[in-house]
């Protein structure tokens, strides 16, 4: 491969990931995620000793 082929190969593999980048911040919605679905599947993945923290219970 010449230099200029590795250039353009970095230079696409650049603008892929910026592209998706800005694909997902672009259509990102607030309103789909949230953070108590960490709290249902944490606890599931812990033992039992879990700090309470650790498992997404209120103290």
């Amino acid at each position: 491969m010449t230099n200029r082929q590795v250039l353009l190969l970095i230079g696409a593999f650049m603008a892929l990931t910026l592209g998706s980048f800005i694909w997902y911040i672009a259509t990102w919605d607030a309103r789909k995620g949230s953070n108590q679905t960490s709290f249902i599947i944490l606890p599931e993945k812990l033992p039992p000793e879990a700090p309470a923290l650790a498992t997404g219970t209120m103290l």
